[in-house]
């Protein structure tokens, strides 16, 4: 259920964001720019209706979009995320699941947790730039599963082969979208090669 996306240009992006000498600001560019790209390629399948316009020459029929698409970003690393793919979806409707890591153990804690009502019929990308471990992303995947949702689809800018073992699973039905699978996972429970911590470098701390 990996599905690369490989386009030329996210696979420059993705380069520049590993680079260390890349800018906060930067950063947030790039990874604004990423996600328009990977929610494309997530919602290649939505559902279209029969449609027409008047253009200034004569009508044109065409297809519209015939969704209803919800976005959820994990706090805080997939905030970076979230207006690149607003800019593709801007109807969407936006939920946020707040996890805090154990640097320790790499389990994954709730602290937060506030998702749009009636679920059962939306197409849900929850967002999540680094599948590490695998343990934060089953943990949202279980609220968004118990809050009603049966379309999820994963969203992450680099994973590593532990966390979508992890997530495959326990949700073997939910798609990964990733422009990359990294080689592994680091004592630190880092992703190796990465491109280190993406909130820290984000937001500049």
């Amino acid at each position: 259920m990996v599905h690369l996306v490989e386009h030329p240009i996210v696979q420059d992006i993705l380069l520049e964001l590993r680079d260390a000498r890349t800018t906060p600001e930067r950063f947030r560019q790039l990874a604004g720019r990423i996600s328009v790209f990977l929610a494309a390629e997530a919602l290649r399948d939505l559902p279209t209706i029969d449609a027409a316009v008047d253009t200034p020459l004569g009508p044109a029929r065409g297809r519209r979009s015939h969704a209803d698409v919800v976005l959820a970003p994990v706090l805080r690393a997939g905030l970076g995320m979230l207006p690149g793919m607003l800019e593709l979806v801007p109807g969407a409707r936006v939920g946020h699941i707040g996890l805090q890591r154990d640097e320790r153990t790499a389990a994954a804690a709730q602290y937060y947790a506030k998702l749009p009502p009636n679920l059962q019929e939306s197409y849900v990308l929850m967002i999540d730039p680094m599948l590490a471990t695998g343990g934060s992303a089953v943990a949202a995947l279980e609220m968004l599963t118990r809050a009603g949702a049966r379309d999820i689809r994963l969203v992450c800018i680099v994973a590593a082969p532990e966390g979508v073992a992890a997530v495959e699973k326990a949700y073997p039905r939910v798609p990964i979208y990733t422009p990359v699978v990294d080689e592994r996972l680091n004592d630190q429970k880092f992703i190796v090669p990465g491109l280190g911590d993406f909130g820290d470098r984000l937001y500049g701390t």
